[in-house]
């Protein structure tokens, strides 16, 4: 058996290990709450130097990303061409915009001196992104660089069936200024659209709208059997340009209703 005055010793030793180990314990919980502090506060400043950047991302999910508006697509391959080359021998170009809402533009441009449009014919095939904001004539207007509404002149003929012509409001009588011209469709969706500026007579120039238009084929229909369709359908109306043809294609019993002048 121990004695009384062992037993009495190692009292001291254990104390002291117990105080010794429940120091170090106080030690490593306050160091731990010193560094989630510092970290803490860390985070805090990052926070609010970004804020005051303009710089902190929107983490809100009620206001979804905008998408970005129409991009050249420099991998996709024409659909559409002219049947012959231009016979005013202007240098054309060739460019397709795709959104991403699925709707595509070929747009063919045809320039004369100073790199200045003399030409263009906008093939839209509508995507998710269409909507009735903003009319097509309004764009059309947009596009021939009117600084006005514009103003109906007339219906041309074309292998497509009756064109909208317009040209722009005001101009002075006598003078003769670019036509742009509209075609809609509903199944399948498609538009038609451009201006020219060819042509010396108001005739002329109408005739050139619809010898360029007569002269638009299908290259590719993709998988859109209705595209394919509408454009064969059309071939079989279509007219020959030139002497061979009617050198005004001006429509008299629709013209009568439309407003203005010719």
């Amino acid at each position: 058996m121990h004695s009384l005055e062992a037993r009495t010793a190692t009292f001291p030793t254990r104390t002291s290990i117990h105080l010794a180990l429940a120091g170090f314990a106080d030690e490593v919980v306050g160091t731990l709450a010193r560094l989630f502090a510092y970290v803490g506060t860390l985070a805090l400043l990052a926070i609010l130097g970004l804020t005051a950047l303009g710089q902190l991302p929107d983490l809100r999910d009620d206001e979804p990303t905008p998408k970005p508006g129409w991009s050249i697509a420099d991998r996709s391959h024409p659909a559409f061409a002219l049947s012959r080359h231009d016979s005013l021998e202007k240098s054309a170009s060739y460019t397709i915009f795709r959104h991403p809402g699925g709707g595509r533009r070929d747009v063919m441009r045809w320039t004369g001196e100073a790199d200045k449009a003399v030409a263009e014919l906008d093939v839209y095939r509508p995507g998710g992104e269409f909507g009735p904001a903003q009319p097509a004539v309004a764009i059309l207007a947009s596009l021939m660089g009117a600084t006005g509404p514009l103003e109906e002149a007339g219906l041309i003929d074309t292998k497509f069936g009756p064109v909208a012509l317009f040209r722009p409001g005001g101009a002075a009588k006598g003078t003769l200024s670019c036509l742009g011209y509209l075609k809609p469709n509903d199944d399948p969706a498609l538009q038609i659209s451009g201006f020219s500026c060819q042509g010396d007579t108001l005739p002329a120039q109408r005739a050139a709208i619809a010898c360029t238009l007569n002269r638009l084929t299908l290259l590719t229909a993709g998988n859109e059997p209705k595209l394919a369709e509408l454009f064969a359908h059309a071939e079989l109306q279509r007219r020959p340009c030139g002497p061979a043809g009617s050198p005004d294609w001006l429509l008299g019993a629709e013209n009568a209703q439309l407003r203005g002048t010719l």
